[in-house]
């Protein structure tokens, strides 16, 4: 065994030298597989009888009984059946498994801290691609540079160590999907966190994916009714629309996505909630209101919470998507929420300066707007050809003093198909939901509305662009004419019909007839004060002696003029009752 400066060197470490024949073979394996002159150097090493490892450059071959345990066990999870006896699968596959000498491309950590590790060695390794490190934590390729890599942690860096080994494994970041996750709470990571037992997974999905190209998607056409008559009515979102909720902290964002999850109920559409950096007892709390209203029956929630690191608050999002996208391929309907995308933000940016990479506007890494434009266009609503599923993202952004020119705001504003902006003075006036009337828009608009939503709707964000104007205009007159008098006691008996509380989504047949009778002046002459009570008692007054207009009205989706009158008449009887 000659070292011939000419050549490139393999190291061979195992118990014994090879004999004269091993050697012959290694070196012919490595030629062929290298293409190259390869000499080969012994070095002694306390590697059992019969095994050994062979290094070239950053390239590792195992052959041992550890290498050949994790080749078998890769082999049979590959096994998969559909309702066949698996054990004749098993015998088959253990007869014919023979172990292979497999390259692992193996490197060093260099530097490790906050999250962080700096590998060197590993020249192929790709951007998004899973490393292992020795102490069993997975990290994933974030940034490539000439002579090393950095790479975010999944696991605490506690257990890894400046020269410590780090292993490729060819697989980009992924997450496990199946229908056994509704109803349970994950992490980033796709881990059970709810103390409920294993989930089974039936397929591994990467977190990163295209989204759907032009063709494979068609026109939002259905609704996605939130049940709040605010949004439902000015600004109505489709299946496959991508809604922003903006606004200051503590103005009922999370309120507004939480009802909407609530109002699918029995309308075969799987939601997903996404907490990204917020409080492990808000998610707590909010799943156990989930569930004591029966809706965890058909949701999943993803917690990357704040005391998470900022590698799984980044790829917390991603994930969702990807279960989302599991459930729209098979042709469901998915509602995800993002709660929220400023923190997502953040994490990302704490990231990226650790990685120490340039910062851009407001300190921000200038690929900040892709960060989350790859998420929100995988949204879509898809083509009949491909399953006719959808997705509905329902992203929150928090802002500052009302800010919507911010960074991180007016990017999200271009890339998604409107916004539901919530004001804080509106909220502390008591007018909840607070939504913004003027600021708030829904690109997709009537075409997610039902005929019988859109012809009651009519014109009353006309109405109250008409009474805010009135009411700004008239705040210091003293003397009012009877008209304008009319004109504000008119709105302001919108904006009290417009007040809804939590938890309480209004059925669809409900925003129909409530519509009618507000829009058509009936509550003209009801005193402020006594409008909500006044609205309730006459909705049940309808769902008791009235069902069949509710009926009528959910099943063909329409309002004939015939249904409009009778609706307009019995309401009129019920409040001159009273």
């Amino acid at each position: 065994m000659n070292d011939k400066l000419n050549k490139q060197p393999a190291i061979l470490y195992s118990n014994t030298p090879p004999s004269k024949e091993q050697e012959e073979r290694f070196i012919d394996f490595l030629q062929k597989k290298y293409n190259d002159n390869i000499s080969l150097i012994w070095k002694k090493t306390d590697i059992p009888e019969g095994g050994f490892k062979l290094k070239v450059g950053s390239e590792i071959f195992n052959w041992n009984v550890e290498e050949h345990l994790s080749q078998f066990k890769e082999t049979l999870s590959e096994i998969k059946t559909k309702g066949e006896n698996i054990i004749p699968l098993i015998r088959e596959t253990i007869d014919n498994w023979t172990p292979k000498a497999i390259a692992h491309e193996i490197g060093e950590v260099l530097t490790v801290g906050d999250g962080i590790a700096t590998v060197g060695g590993l020249e192929n390794a790709t951007y998004g691609e899973i490393l292992l490190f020795e102490s069993g934590v997975r990290g994933m390729v974030q940034d490539l540079r000439d002579d090393e890599i950095g790479c975010i942690l999944f696991g605490s860096d506690d257990e890894i160590t400046e020269g410590s080994s780090v292993k490729r494994t060819g697989k980009t970041a992924g997450l496990p999907v199946g229908d056994e996750f509704i109803g349970r709470v994950i992490n980033a990571l796709g881990i059970p966190i709810d103390g409920k037992g294993e989930i089974h997974s039936d397929d591994y999905r990467p977190i990163e994916n295209p989204a759907p190209g032009i063709i494979d998607r068609q026109p939002v056409s259905a609704p996605m009714e939130t049940g709040i008559l605010a949004i439902d009515s000015m600004f109505p979102i489709g299946r496959g629309q991508r809604e922003l909720i903006i606004g200051d902290r503590q103005t009922g964002k999370t309120a507004i996505a939480v009802d909407t999850i609530l109002n699918q109920k029995g309308k075969d559409v799987i939601c997903i909630y996404v907490a990204i950096g917020q409080k492990a007892s808000s998610v707590a709390q909010l799943v156990q209101n989930l569930k004591t209203r029966g809706a965890m029956d058909y949701t999943i929630v993803i917690n990357a919470s704040a005391s998470d690191s900022a590698p799984l608050q980044y790829i917390a999002p991603y994930a969702g998507c990807t279960l989302g996208e599991y459930f729209m391929n098979k042709g469901k309907d998915v509602l995800i929420v993002y709660d929220d995308l400023s923190k997502h933000a953040i994490a990302y940016r704490s990231l990226s300066l650790l990685l120490e990479r340039a910062p851009g506007r407001e300190a921000y890494p200038g690929d900040v707007f892709y960060l989350h434009s790859r998420l929100l266009e995988r949204s879509a609503h898809l083509s009949e050809e491909k399953g006719g599923g959808s997705m509905t993202a329902l992203p929150i952004v928090e802002t500052q003093a009302g800010d919507v020119s911010a960074y991180i705001p007016t990017n999200i504003i271009s890339i998604t198909d409107g916004q539901i902006f919530l004001e804080s003075d509106l909220f502390f006036a008591g007018q909840r939901p607070a939504v913004n009337v003027g600021l708030s828009v829904s690109r997709v608009g009537g075409d997610a509305q039902t005929k019988a939503m859109k012809k009651a709707a009519g014109a009353i964000r006309l109405d109250l662009a008409q009474y805010r104007e009135m009411e700004v205009f008239t705040q210091f007159a003293s003397d009012l004419d009877e008209t304008t008098k009319s004109l504000l006691n008119y709105g302001q008996g919108l904006m009290q019909i417009l007040k809804q509380e939590q938890y309480k989504p209004y059925k669809h047949h409900e925003q129909v007839i409530i519509l009618v009778v507000v829009l058509n002046h009936l509550m003209q002459n009801v005193e402020l004060k006594n409008v909500s009570s006044t609205m309730y008692d006459l909705l049940c007054y309808f769902n008791e002696k009235h069902f069949e207009i509710a009926d009528e009205i959910n099943q063909s989706g329409k309002l004939e003029d015939e249904c409009r009158e009778r609706i307009i008449r019995i309401a009129k009887e019920f409040l001159q009752g009273r």
